[in-house]
């Protein structure tokens, strides 16, 4: 049977183990984005915003602590948009074309290449993309 000391001696480390794991600040690993349908803004969320912006759209995803801006809460576009989500705007951000810091920097990818890139250059191909990712965020909104 052990002893009190080597009991404690046992659990201190552990504590001391943990503490350590703790600290490590999480990696983003970038990699190839995987095909999803066109059709479903809900699946191409989960594959392509999920991780950093989080399953409801809160900010919150598992990456988002590895970013050195934290993720917009897609909640409250519309809150603070006066009510009103602005789809033009949001659709120009994925696409790319709105000029957002946090948007096409290492941290967040611009989508509309590669959405591009995924539909083998279709233009209407990735016109539906960003329109039902865009109405996907939109129906994230808090009412």
């Amino acid at each position: 049977m052990l002893s009190r000391q080597k009991v404690l001696v046992v659990l201190m480390a552990f504590a001391f183990a943990l503490t350590v794991v703790a600290q490590e600040k999480p990696t983003v690993k970038k990699g190839a984005a995987p095909y999803t349908t066109a059709s479903s803004g809900k699946e191409m969320y989960q594959a392509y915003c999920a991780s950093c912006h989080g399953p409801q759209g809160k900010g919150d995803g598992p990456a988002a602590p590895a970013l050195k801006v934290p993720p917009a809460d897609l909640t409250q576009i519309a809150s603070k948009n006066g009510g009103k989500f602005p789809q033009s705007h949001v659709y120009e951000i994925i696409r790319g074309e709105a000029n957002l810091p946090a948007h096409g920097n290492a941290d967040m990818p611009i989508w509309g290449p590669v959405f591009r890139s995924i539909s083998g250059g279709h233009q209407a191909e990735v016109q539906l993309r960003i329109n039902n990712l865009t109405q996907y965020v939109e129906s994230l909104q808090k009412k």
